[in-house]
C-alpha cells in the first residue's frame, strides 16, 4: 500500500469501498415555499458551507446578557462562524424549577440561586428579563446580520413550563391525567415541564398557537430559523406546516432538527443531528467498540437518509457537557481527532461556547456558572476547520458536497480513512482512532496532496496515538 510519510503526495491508486398537508390547521393552499414552482423544500444557497456556533448566552459572558455577548460577534465571525444557535431564550417557568447539577437535579426552593432550565418555557413570544429585551435581541440579530451571519433560536415545542400562561388561558393544549390535571412527559424526570397534547393539536388549536408564535420571532425579529428541541415527540405533520408557514415571512429560513429521523427531510428540516454517531464515537474512545463501527455506520446512514439531506454531527453541546462532561473528561487525548471526525465525516460543524477555549468543565446547567476563556487557545484549530469547510466544495453541506468514500487501510483495527470529492475539490481524511502509535498505510486517490489540518504524524509515517492529517488536493 502507498504511505504518507511525506506531507507532498503523488499516488497513483485509488480504493473505493463502496408532504403531507395537515386537515382544519390553516395552511394557504397556493403556499409553495422554497420549491418556487413545486411544493418541495430546497435549501437556502446561503447555508451550502455555513457552520454553526451554539451560545449559552446564560453563561457565555459575566453579565449573561444578550448585550454582554454582542461584544463578541467579530470574534465568532473571525473564528468562521456563519450560524449563531441561540439556546432558548424565553422566560423561564417557576414552578417546580430545577436547581442544582445536570445529574444530581431537585426542585429548588423559592429565593434559591436557581436560573431554570431554558427549556422549560413560560412565555413563547418573550425574552427573559434575566437575558435583556426584546430590543436587546432584535438588536444582536441586526449586528449579526451586518456582519454576515444567520440567527436561529432554539424551540421548545414539546412541552411548556407549568406556569406557561397557556396552561391556564388554553388548558386544552396540555395533555391532562384523570383528574384533569397537568403533567410532566411520561418516562422522563422532567418535572418542570408539562406535556402538550400534540395528538389532538390540530384540533385543540395547539398547531395555530405554536406555529404563530415562531412566525412573530421571523417577522418581529428577524431570525433566520430554529434548532427544534426533541424533533421527533411533535408530529412530522406539524414541522411540515410550520416549515411553508415560515417560508411566507422568509423563504430561505432554515430548520434543524435534534433527531435521527429521514422522515424530517421531506418538507420540514434542512438538517438533523446525528446522534448515534456521537454516541459510537463515544464508545470508541472508550474501548467499547472498534474502528470498523464507523464504518458500518456510514453505510447505514447513506441507505437511511435522501441524499439532499444536511447531517451535523459534533463532539459537545450544551446536554453533553453538563451531563456527561467536558470534552477532555470523556474523550482525553482524543478529543481533537473526535472534533476533525465529526466535522470532516457529516456535513455542518458546530462549536459550543467555550469550545475554542478548551473548556474544562461541566457548566452547571441550572445555575450561573460563567466559562473561563483564558486565551482561547483552542481558536486557531477551530479557526482551521471552519475555513478548510468553507474553501473546500469536498466539504460542503448536503448536495452541495461530497459524500465519503471509504479508503482501505492496512491496520483498519486503528484508523479509519474516507475522502470527499466535488468538482474540483478532494479532500482526505486519516486517523488513528487508537490509544496505541502505528505506521500508517493507506490506499489514497490519486493526484497531489498537501495537509491543511494534522496532529501527531511522525516524518517516518508513524502516527501518535489518536493523531489525524486532513489533505486538500493541489489543483493545477
Amino acid at each position: 500500500m502507498k504511505t504518507i510519510a511525506k506531507f507532498i503526495l503523488t499516488i497513483s491508486v485509488l480504493s473505493l469501498v463502496a408532504c403531507g398537508s395537515v386537515g382544519g390547521a390553516r395552511t394557504p393552499s397556493k403556499v409553495l415555499g422554497s420549491g418556487d414552482s413545486e411544493d418541495v423544500l430546497k435549501h437556502a444557497f446561503w447555508s451550502k458551507n455555513a457552520t454553526m456556533y451554539e451560545v449559552n448566552v446564560r453563561q457565555h459572558t459575566q453579565e449573561g446578557t444578550l448585550q454582554a455577548f454582542a461584544k463578541d460577534l467579530p470574534r465568532l465571525k473571525e473564528l468562521g462562524i456563519d450560524i449563531l444557535w441561540f439556546m432558548p431564550l424565553y422566560p423561564v417557568g417557576e414552578i417546580n424549577r430545577k436547581g442544582g447539577d445536570y445529574n444530581n437535579s431537585y426542585i429548588a426552593e423559592k429565593g434559591s440561586s436557581s436560573l431554570g432550565s431554558p427549556y422549560s418555557v413560560r412565555d413563547y413570544m418573550a425574552v427573559s428579563p434575566e437575558y435583556g429585551t426584546f430590543d436587546d435581541l432584535k438588536s444582536v440579530v441586526f449586528q449579526a446580520h451586518e456582519l454576515g451571519m444567520r440567527v436561529i433560536l432554539d424551540w421548545v415545542a414539546n412541552y411548556s413550563a407549568f406556569d406557561c400562561e397557556w396552561t391556564q388561558s388554553q388548558r386544552g393544549y396540555y395533555l391532562l391525567d384523570s383528574a384533569d390535571n397537568l403533567q410532566p412527559p411520561s418516562g422522563s424526570d422532567r418535572w418542570d415541564v408539562t406535556q402538550f397534547d400534540w395528538e389532538n393539536g390540530v384540533q385543540n388549536g395547539l398547531y395555530e398557537a405554536m406555529v404563530s408564535a415562531m412566525e412573530f420571532w421571523v417577522e418581529e425579529c428577524d431570525v433566520d430559523g430554529f434548532r427544534c428541541d426533541v424533533a421527533e415527540k411533535v408530529p412530522v405533520a406539524f414541522w411540515e406546516m410550520a416549515r411553508r408557514r415560515l417560508e411566507i415571512a422568509k423563504p430561505d429560513v432554515f430548520m434543524l432538527a435534534d433527531a435521527n429521523q429521514p422522515i424530517h427531510h421531506n418538507r420540514a428540516f434542512d438538517m438533523s443531528c446525528a446522534l448515534r454517531f456521537h454516541h459510537l464515537i463515544g464508545e470508541i474512545v472508550q474501548g467499547h467498540q472498534g474502528v470498523s463501527v464507523i464504518s458500518e455506520y456510514v453505510q447505514e446512514e447513506y441507505e437511511r437518509f435522501p441524499s439532499d439531506a444536511y447531517r451535523m454531527g459534533f463532539a459537545t453541546n450544551h446536554d453533553e457537557n453538563s451531563q456527561n462532561g467536558a470534552m477532555s473528561e470523556r474523550y482525553g487525548e482524543a478529543a481533537d481527532a473526535m472534533v476533525i471526525l465529526s466535522a470532516t465525516l457529516f456535513d455542518m460543524p458546530l462549536m459550543y461556547s467555550g469550545q475554542e477555549s478548551d473548556l474544562e468543565k461541566r457548566l452547571r446547567f441550572f445555575e450561573k456558572d460563567t466559562i473561563e476563556w483564558g486565551g482561547y487557545s483552542k481558536s486557531e484549530f477551530y479557526r482551521s476547520i471552519n475555513t478548510l469547510h468553507h474553501e473546500e466544495e469536498a466539504l460542503w453541506n448536503g448536495p452541495f458536497g461530497g459524500f465519503p468514500v471509504l479508503l482501505e487501510c492496512e491496520s483498519p483495527e486503528r484508523f479509519f480513512a474516507f475522502t470527499k470529492l466535488k468538482a474540483n475539490s478532494q479532500i482526505v481524511v486519516i486517523l488513528n482512532l487508537s490509544s496505541e502509535p502505528s505506521f500508517l498505510s493507506v490506499n489514497m486517490p490519486e493526484g497531489d496532496f498537501e495537509p491543511a489540518i494534522s496532529k501527531g504524524i511522525g516524518e517516518d509515517g508513524v502516527v501518535a496515538p489518536w493523531g489525524f492529517i486532513v489533505l486538500r488536493k493541489i489543483n493545477g
